[in-house]
């Protein structure tokens, strides 16, 4: 992909961050919390499989 699509791609990604913070802060909460879950779950996940090999 060339870079002019890949710096476009990530400044939309950064500005549409901004507006759906500004304009929808309990949306941008539940999502960052339901993210902030998710990756709680797979690293309990994970330490819960390494301590099943250890035991």
């Amino acid at each position: 992909m060339p870079i002019f699509v890949k710096k476009l791609l990530t400044w939309g990604s950064v500005a549409f961050l901004i507006y759906f913070m500004a304009f929808r802060p309990d949306g941008a909460a539940q999502m960052f919390k339901a993210i902030g879950a998710a990756l709680i779950a797979m690293f309990q996940g994970f330490g819960d499989f390494l301590t099943s090999l250890m035991t």
